[in-house]
């Protein structure tokens, strides 16, 4: 089984050396690595360039985009892998053996969707940890999402529920979560930390950004018609409380 990962950059030479060497150091070699570079111009290209002379299994491309999603598109366009996920260009795996785990979750024929949990470092240091929890349907109104940098699903889920929307600029990966779970996609759920990612996400970057994200977020339950509108959206909010409390 061949697993496409998707790592989008932009301006990233500070981090995508540790992202680039976490996929590599994968104990699961079935790995395709795509790297979808938004025309960087500060030097990021030549690294991936670099690398992707010494890894066979590195293929990427360096164009401008029109945001995120965008590129994401652009990544599972270009996947030929059997299952395909994401890490971001300042992220990395929890483990070498994050990607094996998902593998042998994805050995079950009857299983389109696998994730897990993820934690937010900052300098180092833990300072949220998600732990997601199996799916229930109830669970959608209640506010609950896995983290998206930990789902992987079979390239046949995006062949059904369509592409990232460009049109939201923060929140077309819960859009997308909400599509996959409410389609009728068997899910699996690995109680581990798979990703260790790093803070300061464009959805929380300052009040601007986060008050995006709530107007999006609402705009996309309502798309999905799941949940109870602006209540759902602050029940999600909730949930990050339980996160930071649960740092260790």
């Amino acid at each position: 089984m061949k697993i496409s990962i998707i790592t989008i950059t932009f301006n990233s030479a500070k981090t995508i050396r540790r992202a680039l060497e976490s996929v590599q150091s994968q104990t699961y070699k079935d790995i395709e690595h795509l790297i979808v570079d938004g025309a960087s111009t500060d030097g990021t290209r030549q690294i991936i360039e670099s690398y992707a002379a010494a890894h066979k299994n590195v293929r990427w491309i360096s164009e401008p985009d029109e945001g995120i999603y965008n590129a994401l598109n652009k990544g599972i366009a270009i996947a030929n892998g059997d299952v395909i996920g994401f890490l971001h260009s300042d992220d990395v795996f929890y483990s070498p053996d994050s990607i094996g785990k998902i593998a042998t979750a994805f050995a079950d024929d009857h299983i389109d969707v696998v994730y897990g949990d993820l934690q937010y470092c900052h300098e180092g240091k833990v300072v949220r940890r998600w732990k997601s929890n199996a799916f229930h349907p109830r669970a959608l109104k209640y506010g609950w999402m896995p983290p998206h940098p930990t789902v992987y699903v079979r390239r046949e889920v995006y062949g059904q529920v369509g592409k990232y929307d460009e049109w939201f600029r923060i929140s077309a990966d819960y859009d997308m979560v909400l599509r996959i779970f409410t389609a009728g996609f068997k899910s699996h759920y690995i109680p581990e930390v798979l990703v260790s990612m790093e803070t300061g996400g464009a959805s929380n970057k300052n009040t601007r950004a986060r008050l995006s994200k709530t107007q999006e977020d609402y705009i996309v339950l309502k798309k999905n018609h799941v949940g109870a509108g602006y209540l759902t959206v602050a029940l999600k909010q909730l949930r990050k409380v339980k996160q930071f409390l649960r740092k260790s």
